[in-house]
């Protein structure tokens, strides 16, 4: 038993040892957890800061003033504009400028003096159902203290000034509406990082790296013979997933299949790029897995999936913009729920396109320095 013993503290002993010499596992087991730590106690927090937000108040009159000094003498919130149109609404919410509408009806001042109700109404994104409901959290607290100072001012029957919510896009706030579109990104994320960054360093492994490069192939043709199954196997994962949410969690698909699926293109590019970029500098796959989880739990918490990009500060959210996860996001979001078409979604178009395109064109510089 004591011998058994003593060969199995030797044998922690030798792998504690291998772990310290190697300076690239020092790194791993240090550098990362750190810096993730650190950027992670910023980045994840439900509490909402600096919410953007706008006015449409068609009752100029003291009592809708004071209501709205409320809300921009709050640290929390960010005024925008002052609106005087449902299609200014629409537009400002449709392009993500703000995440609340405050709309105030005429008759407000005069229904407070002559003793009626009051309503005030709050038009949320409902895109994110979480920062949604706490929003609506936030509204709730300070018209119910206005409401009821409103009651013990001019001796009102409660509420004075009662809150009227209208979550567009996901109006009963369900939190499978939010979560389900963005599990299409995570799993896809995760299959087609995995399949591409394993593949270089298995071959290393294998013994057959060498051998691939004495054939003739190129290293475009290496890279492109690299990511098709990966390609393949993205889209029946997306696929599979969609059928899911939409027939089996009833998630509604009001957008265009196009747009959706030039999305799952582009994402899916971007993440055999990153992968094919991490297999290339890796030299077992040991090394690939790790570098794979090393981008991918960053990526998740970075990209808006559980809280919101405008609440981290801002040289994080300057890191989120090489996030391929992060407009993939957006993209399912609004093609889900909103109903977003090809046009709408251009600019996410784009930055999945420079990032699929930077990441494979640094996979074919590593490679062609194993070339020489």
């Amino acid at each position: 038993m004591k011998a058994a013993f003593i060969r199995i503290l030797r044998l922690a002993q030798k792998e504690f040892l291998a772990l310290l010499r190697d300076k690239k596992s020092r790194m791993v087991l240090i550098v990362p957890p750190l810096v993730q730590l650190i950027v992670f106690s910023y980045a994840a927090t439900f509490d909402l800061k600096h919410i953007a937000y706008a006015v449409w108040n068609e009752d100029p009159c003291l009592y809708s003033r004071q209501l709205l000094a409320r809300f921009s003498g709050s640290p929390n919130f960010n005024f925008r504009q002052s609106l005087s149109s449902p299609e200014e609404v629409r537009r400002l919410i449709d392009n993500r400028q703000v995440l609340l509408v405050l709309h105030i009806r005429p008759t407000f001042s005069r229904d407070l003096l002559s003793g009626k109700t009051a309503t005030v109404e709050a038009i949320i994104d409902g895109r994110q159902s979480n920062t949604a409901m706490i929003l609506a959290g936030y509204v709730q607290t300070i018209v119910s203290d206005y409401s009821d100072e409103m009651t013990t001012a001019l001796g009102l029957a409660p509420p004075a000034a009662p809150l009227t919510l209208r979550a567009w896009y996901n109006p009963n706030l369900k939190s499978r509406w939010f979560i389900v579109p963005g599990i299409v990104g995570l799993l896809t994320l995760v299959v087609s990082l995995l399949v591409t960054a394993l593949s270089v360093a298995r071959e290393r492994e294998d013994g057959t790296f060498d051998q691939l490069l004495v054939t003739p192939l190129t290293p475009f043709e290496i890279i492109l013979g690299k990511i098709i199954p990966g390609f393949v196997i993205g889209f029946a994962e997306s696929t599979a997933i969609v059928l899911v949410a939409t027939l089996l969690f009833h998630v509604p698909l009001r957008g265009s299949v196009t747009a959706l699926y030039l999305g799952i293109f582009l994402f899916t590019l971007s993440g055999l790029g990153v992968g094919l970029m991490i297999s290339a500098i890796s030299q077992t796959q040991q090394q690939g897995l790790l570098g794979a989880f090393l981008f991918l739990v960053p990526s998740i918490i970075l990209s808006g999936f559980a809280t919101p990009i405008a609440n981290m500060p801002t040289f994080i959210q300057d890191l989120t913009l090489i996030n391929p996860l992060r407009y993939f996001l957006v993209i399912l979001r609004e093609v889900f729920l909103q109903g977003a078409g090809v046009r709408l979604l251009l600019p996410e178009y784009a930055a999945l396109l420079a990032i699929g395109l930077a990441s494979l064109a640094l996979a074919a510089h590593f490679f062609r320095k194993r070339l020489g």
